[in-house]
């Protein structure tokens, strides 16, 4: 398998679904993967599958604060690091009759405050540089309004826009950022949900394969499966008269 144009990633997420896919197919190329997570257990599985390529590395994004302190040390030890993907990432259901505060607290430490914590702890050094690649796994949830699924779905835009504005601070310093947008894919995440209800579901691996093919080629924005991309691209269009009706039949 030929080399990346990254010596040395930062994943978090890396326990399981797309984040641990990703490590295995960075670690295959020859990028060493400090692999973050908080199971340790699974990561050091991990590493005995993949071997030296892989450094697990015990973090909870949750910890924003901790989080931060503990990549910007990473940056410093390791040299630089040449590529940071905010993986982590939490999905439940907000159901307004039965708020569940805690669930909405969570998707919100992880999915914005530990996100942007891990993006830009390292992002100083990376300008001083003027070498590095931020990237973000948002998601297609976060380019419509769903039903019982606010939370989420503000997070993962949240994300986006994010990217997006913050490309235009840092692309002047030669630092590339990549905003990823998958769809449905076979993880914990999704085991959870009722069979048929994920159209144009994908298998791990082909997802991992898509999304670290975009990575190479420096894609600013990246969704997928085409299919259901569009679906949500058209369904985004429409005027909020129609469109509303259409989303709250959802399920």
């Amino acid at each position: 398998m030929s080399d990346l144009p990254w010596k040395n990633a930062l994943l978090t997420g890396a326990s399981s679904g797309l984040g641990r896919g990703l490590a295995l197919w960075l670690a295959k190329r020859n990028v060493k993967v400090y692999a973050a997570a908080r199971r340790l257990d699974q990561l050091e599985a991990l590493k005995a599958e993949a071997g030296d390529n892989i450094v697990p590395l015990k973090l909870d994004v949750a910890d924003a604060s901790a989080a931060f302190l503990a990549v910007q040390k990473l940056d410093q030890d390791c040299g630089g690091l040449e590529l940071v993907i905010a993986n982590a990432g939490v999905g439940e259901d907000t159901r307004p009759k039965k708020l569940n505060w805690d669930s909405v607290k969570k998707m919100i430490d992880v999915n914005v405050t530990g996100a942007t914590a891990t993006l830009t702890a390292a992002l100083p050094a990376m300008i001083e540089r003027k070498k590095g690649h931020l990237v973000g796994i948002s998601s297609l949830a976060g380019l419509i309004p769903l039903p019982q699924s606010s939370t989420y779905c503000a997070t993962k835009a949240y994300l986006a826009m994010f990217l997006e504005s913050l490309r235009l601070d840092v692309d002047k310093y030669g630092i590339a950022v990549t905003s990823i947008h998958p769809g449905f894919v076979k993880s914990e995440m999704t085991a959870k949900n009722k069979p048929g209800s994920m159209p144009f579901l994908l298998e791990t691996d082909d997802a991992v394969e898509r999304m670290g093919k975009a990575m190479v080629r420096k894609a600013k924005v990246f969704t997928f499966p085409w299919q259901l991309s569009s679906i949500i691209s058209l369904g985004s269009s429409l005027p909020r008269p129609l469109r509303t009706p259409l989303l709250q039949r959802l399920r």
